[in-house]
């Protein structure tokens, strides 16, 4: 385990960093073990005393999809304090942008301790969580079966199972089955993913489907007027026209580029935005653009792409929702390479049609539902992105019933936040 970090480290030096967090070696925390001796006639104080939730999501998707949950609960319950862990770097990095607006000091932030006994515990007896909900497909059998042991409630939210997931998961029926019970409940996105969670051995009475809780995704004025003043900057007085390439994986990259190259024929005034899902790769694909003789901007340069600059590249974090209301068309990836795929909402909420490559088992039912609207178009090789692209960015008529397609499907499934709250809010202890 130590080597795959040090290893990982060599493009992300952030993984050879606060190694003890993954042995489970955090600071108690304040009337943790107090809290636990009430039994024996040790009353902690009112502060002490206050519930923690535990969310784990594995990376910067995940706990983006975890803010709505959160920013409700503690709204709800505002004596709540809050355990957010990740996985990786770029997951860690986002939480406190992202919570500590909302939670004003009620947060703590560790990595999730390896998935052995002896590196569980101590992290559990330091910080006695009330609860753990766990997001989408983070299904640990130790970390489940130490909650189970310390009566911990666990939850999966979200939860979504592929076909692909469940075959590799019927390898291993009795570990499987055996992880599953440890959990209390599965709020599952949907009624195939929820089927494939009880075929695997979950017990049907303690799985729920409530859709997918990214749907419930609000774009407020401010974010709106945010992207409008990067659209003034990013078009200029030509008005050009913008597509985006959004979590781009290796393999990609070049795809996007060869397609971006094949507009410029036909727009030549065409600026792409690309933004690579980890950061650790930004300075690899500035390189691959330079390589094609694409004038390229970072947008951590702070200035706006001159009229000659044929790529902005996103080196920043955070700003991807904002980057999709400015753009015309967006291509989402982790889908041309197979990866599963990328969150198509939010360019959807925006009203802006979707490209995507035919690698989306990770998100398959909402592919499907915005497929089948008219929202998105599913593409094999640059040839057949540009033309779609094309199409769209020729005919606005086109375009604008495309985006409006996609932004009813986002409408029109909302209201899974509010049934995943009332899960959560039921399986606290009293």
């Amino acid at each position: 385990m130590l080597l795959h970090l040090w290893w990982r480290g060599r493009a992300d030096p952030n993984y050879r960093k606060r190694w003890s967090e993954r042995f489970g070696l955090v600071p108690s925390r304040p009337g943790a073990r107090r809290r636990w001796r009430e039994r024996f006639g040790v009353v902690p104080d009112r502060a002490s005393r206050a519930p923690l939730i535990w969310i784990h999501s594995v990376s910067v998707g995940e706990t983006l999809a975890a803010v709505p949950l959160i920013k409700e609960l503690a709204h709800r319950h505002p004596r709540w304090q809050w355990l957010v862990t990740t996985t990786t770097p770029t997951g860690s990095q986002r939480v406190h942008d992202a919570l500590d607006p909302i939670l004003h000091g009620r947060l703590l932030h560790y990595y999730l301790p390896f998935d052995l006994p002896e590196c569980l515990a101590p992290f559990l007896d330091a910080l006695r969580p009330n609860i753990l909900v766990s997001m989408e497909t983070e299904l640990w059998p130790n970390l489940l079966a130490a909650c189970d042991k310390r009566r911990i409630p666990a939850v999966l939210v979200n939860g979504r199972l592929s076909a692909k997931s469940a075959r590799g998961y019927r390898r291993f029926p009795r570990l499987t089955r055996d992880m599953l019970n440890h959990l209390s409940k599965i709020v599952a996105q949907y009624p195939a993913d929820a089927e494939r969670f009880v075929a695997l051995g979950m017990p049907a009475e303690q799985v729920v489907a409530v859709g997918n809780i990214k749907f419930d995704l609000h774009i407020g004025s401010g974010l709106e007027s945010e992207a409008q003043v990067l659209s003034h900057q990013w078009r200029g007085a030509s008005k050009r026209p913008v597509w985006l390439a959004a979590s781009t994986h290796g393999g990609e990259d070049e795809v996007v580029l060869e397609a971006h190259q094949t507009l410029l024929r036909d727009f030549p005034d065409l600026l792409l935005v690309l933004v690579p899902r980890h950061p650790v790769r930004f300075d690899s694909v500035a390189r691959l653009c330079r390589e094609r003789d694409l004038a390229l901007v970072r947008r951590s340069d702070k200035r706006a792409p001159s009229a000659d600059d044929r790529v902005l590249l996103g080196d920043t974090m955070g700003e991807l929702l904002r980057f999709y209301g400015v753009c015309d068309v967006a291509f989402v990836g982790g889908s041309l390479v197979p990866v599963g795929g990328h969150n198509m909402i939010e360019p959807a909420a925006w009203g802006v049609p979707v490209v995507c490559g035919p690698h989306l088992h990770n998100f398959s039912t909402v592919a499907s539902l915005m497929q089948e609207a008219g929202g998105l178009a599913v593409v094999n090789d640059a040839a057949e992105l540009a033309t779609q692209v094309a199409t769209w960015l020729r005919d606005q008529a086109l375009r604008e019933d495309a985006g409006a397609r996609g932004r009813a499907v986002a409408e029109q499934n909302s209201g899974a936040l509010a049934r995943t709250v009332e899960e959560v809010e039921a399986l606290m202890p009293r």
